[in-house]
């Protein structure tokens, strides 16, 4: 592919501007279906779009990769996760592109119908060009979700691990779910940070609702004690129903000396009494 391709797309881009971006708005129309809430938008994307594919081609050619294509490189990324966010699917963003190929070979049909040699070069060099760029959307498209989602999973951690100040100086740390080493992470942050800001030295490990025990669980939970210890606190693990006692017995896990007990409320009593508290019954 020579330079006078590129230039003749470019050149014919420009030239045809306003007819292109007329035909290509009506294609996505079409294919999208878009509401006219959103016609204002994609009409100023289409024409900002235009307007930089032509520059990119006078600038650098068909390589997409280079220093002149960045600014629409960006105008891409935008525009994927900005379409993302409004719901539109993975193919319908993509379309923003594919529906420019049909405007664009009718101008070059019109431009060089009379030297197929040339057509050929040119309908080929777009069509390639357009893939590529297409691609890079749904990518930037992925990116965008694989974001989010993450965001989201870390996002939905914190709150499945919230450490609760249940009296001065004992925090209460409830866990549900799986206890795997990514929630461990922050389950440990979590604790740690709220060591720190209430100065607290008693804290209250419930695995009432981990549905299993297994040694790699263990583990985890010894990780999250020595932490606390480290940073001052001491723990205590409550929860140990029947079940999980005899796995851990089975598995040969030795918790070394860290207190367990069935149940919050009796870890709680423990954790008043080594602050030299009790609870009472009010009598009437």
């Amino acid at each position: 592919m020579n330079k006078d391709v590129h230039s003749r797309l470019s050149e014919v881009i420009s030239r045809h501007e306003t007819d292109i971006l007329k035909e290509w708005l009506n294609k996505q129309q079409a294919e999208d279906g878009f509401g006219k809430g959103l016609a204002a938008d994609i009409q100023n994307q289409s024409r900002e779009f235009l307007s930089l594919l032509a520059t990119s081609l006078r600038e650098g050619g068909t390589d997409v990769h280079t220093t002149a294509w960045r600014e629409l490189r960006d105008m891409l990324s935008n525009l994927s996760r900005d379409r993302m966010q409004l719901g539109f699917t993975p193919s319908q963003t993509a379309t923003f592109i594919f529906s420019l190929k049909a405007p664009v070979f009718e101008r070059l049909q019109k431009e060089f119908g009379q030297d197929v040699e040339i057509l050929m070069q040119d309908v080929l060099a777009a069509s390639q060009l357009l893939d590529k760029l297409g691609l890079l959307t749904t990518e930037a498209y992925q990116k965008t979700r694989n974001d989010m989602i993450a965001r989201q999973q870390q996002d939905m951690l914190e709150l499945s691990t919230p450490v609760v100040k249940v009296w001065k100086g004992i925090l209460a740390l409830p866990l549900i779910g799986t206890l795997d080493s990514e929630r461990t992470q922050v389950v440990m942050e979590s604790l740690l940070q709220q060591i720190v800001d209430t100065g607290s030295d008693i804290a209250i490990i419930d695995i009432t609702g981990v549905p299993l025990v297994d040694t790699l669980v263990a583990q985890h939970l010894l990780k999250t004690v020595a932490a606390a210890r480290l940073m001052g606190a001491d723990c205590i693990i409550s929860g140990i129903r029947p079940q999980i006692a005899q796995t851990i017995v089975h598995l040969g896990v030795e918790l070394g000396n860290v207190v367990t007990k069935s149940t919050l409320a009796d870890a709680f009593a423990v954790a008043l009494k080594r602050r030299g508290l009790a609870i009472e019954a009010v009598r009437s």
